[in-house]
């Protein structure tokens, strides 16, 4: 992402209102984004997709006027999960895919995030290309060369079924109790009809946007809710999905969470004990080091890379992997479809388990996670913290005092203005002090 000026590590996000989460900003991007498209050879229309968040609409109606006056049709799919305008992006072979969302982030934020035309997220050089048309003024084409908007109104069953179409026929959730949160985002109305469809009894909680409430106490970032609903309606198990729907996280039946490092073991291990896990497994540098040891173990290949699904899927192609996630519940499954998805991602844990014979509970006790803190620095602005000389040095001491007992990683969020701090070993006493003593430490640093 060097020398970016928009474009993060998921697309470009901020605050309502400030730029450039503008609609001036949106449909200058539009209009930059269509001119890309087109001087890249592209197709020529574009999906728009949003989550459930109040500023959607305004900027849906920006994005869709820059990308008529570039010359780009454009279909409009109302609120949809992030992986379902992948997906769409295919089905209509459309040049591109928008998404107007901030993921698990609050309602006054939001943001934009680009697929190409197989449903991966935009390479680098495309991204770059949006940004110089950005430096040019609109130049709005001829008025008989303007694009057309049309809306898809069969969008959210189109993507039920394709989900339904990631498990085999004979795959059942008979008899089992499922609560899901939806997070009062986009999985909002298709999420329960694909857990229905395939027989599970469904309750639901964070079913009822309102525009302000996305992501507000419930989702995978606060999932207090799910654990009581869980066991206030004596479920099986909860499935918690971020505002956009590219997340999931779960709940045991007693309330315990079970976070992404544990659903990519237990998908990693049922499927290498079946003999369907090609080649090893891709986590991050944020992944639990009981992951790695519990993988290592069986026999499977394991590599790390940089915080993201981007980097995630950039290793898993070029190892010609399937199968990465993160804690945060990003999971990326390639033998299923072309990004994270968090319906998609709940299915295959939910398939393991079926095909296992066990409960989640029993699946996960085959990895032991290693005590692990983080503790995110907000900042002015986002800065790599290993250019700061009296952090480097606080490092050093900090993995001296640890040694071979732990493992210490900072880095710069690329969506907020953060900076994390994390440690992991096998002390939990140790590795919270280690993160405390480098918390001050970066709240100090200066240029």
């Amino acid at each position: 992402m060097a020398g970016r000026k928009y474009f993060g590590t998921d697309g470009i996000r901020g605050r309502v209102g400030e730029h450039p989460i503008t609609p001036e900003f949106m449909l200058h991007l539009g209009w930059a984004a269509g001119q890309a498209f087109k001087k890249a050879g592209q197709r020529n229309s574009v999906l728009i997709g949003k989550d459930t968040r109040l500023s959607g609409y305004m900027f849906e109606s920006a994005l869709e006027a820059g990308l008529s006056a570039a010359g780009v049709d454009v279909k409009l799919l109302g609120p949809m999960p992030t992986p379902a305008i992948a997906y769409l992006t295919r089905t209509f072979r459309a040049s591109a895919g928008i998404v107007i969302s901030a993921s698990h982030n609050p309602h006054h934020d939001n943001g934009i995030k680009f697929f190409s035309a197989e449903g991966t997220k935009l390479d680098d050089a495309l991204e770059a290309e949006i940004e110089r048309w950005l430096e040019t003024p609109i130049e709005v084409c001829g008025p008989g060369e303007l694009g057309k908007a049309s809306r898809i109104e069969d969008a959210p069953g189109r993507y039920v079924e394709f989900c339904k179409s990631t498990v085999p026929n004979e795959f059942t959730l008979d008899n089992l109790k499922i609560v899901l949160d939806c997070a009062h985002g986009a999985t909002y109305h298709v999420a329960p009809k694909v857990f229905r469809e395939l027989g599970a009894k469904v309750f639901v909680i964070g079913a009822e946007p309102d525009g302000l409430n996305i992501n507000l106490n419930v989702g995978s970032t606060h999932l207090d809710a799910l654990k009581q609903a869980v066991i206030d309606k004596d479920a099986d198990l909860g499935i918690a999905f971020d505002g956009d729907g590219d997340r999931v996280l779960m709940v045991d039946r007693d309330g315990s969470e079970v976070d992404g490092d544990e659903l990519l073991y237990v998908m990693a291990a049922q499927r290498f004990e079946e003999g369907r896990l090609k080649g090893g497994v891709v986590g991050t540098l944020m992944t639990n080091l009981g992951v790695e040891l519990a993988l290592t173990e069986m026999g499977i290949s394991f590599e790390r890379a940089n915080v993201g699904d981007r980097y995630v899927m950039e290793r898993l192609i070029a190892n010609d992997w399937v199968l990465g996630g993160e804690g945060s519940g990003h999971m990326v499954i390639r033998d299923c479809t072309s990004t994270g998805d968090g319906i998609v991602s709940a299915l295959q844990v939910l398939l393991s388990i079926w095909k296992s014979g066990k409960t989640l509970a029993e699946m996960r006790k085959g990895m032991s996670k290693l005590p692990q803190t983080m503790i995110n620095v907000r900042v002015e602005q986002r800065f790599d913290p290993f250019s700061r000389a009296d952090i480097v040095e606080a490092v050093k001491k900090a993995e001296l005092e640890l040694g071979d007992a732990g493992r210490i990683l900072l880095r710069a969020s690329g969506t907020e203005p953060l900076i994390r701090v994390m440690a992991e070993g096998r002390n939990a006493g140790d590795i919270r002090r280690v993160v405390e003593k480098l918390v001050k430490v970066v709240e100090n640093s200066t240029p």
